[in-house]
């Protein structure tokens, strides 16, 4: 998970040093090295990963819970490691 492509996938934020940011989750529409875009009821929100826990749903219904820190890369970099 932390090496895939994370856009379209469900998330929640588990944990944050922001606690205004806890709990708030939709779905995961853009990605930069440092930050998440989420889609929520609330509009769009945009996440800092390095101070983050996130839990990402994947269409496998099986949940996954990832410190944001570990995805702290620009997304093409993450998805080279797994090609690479």
């Amino acid at each position: 998970m932390a090496r895939g492509e994370l856009i379209r996938l469900v998330v929640e934020v588990m944990s944050s040093a922001d606690p205004t940011l806890v709990g708030l989750h939709g779905i995961v529409i853009d990605e930069t090295k440092n930050t998440l875009i989420i889609r929520t009821s609330f509009g769009d929100k945009m996440i800092p990963k390095d101070v983050v826990v996130f839990r990402f749903s994947p269409p496998n219904g099986e949940s996954v819970t990832l410190e944001g820190r570990y995805l702290v890369l620009r997304p093409e970099d993450r998805l080279r490691k797994i090609h690479g």
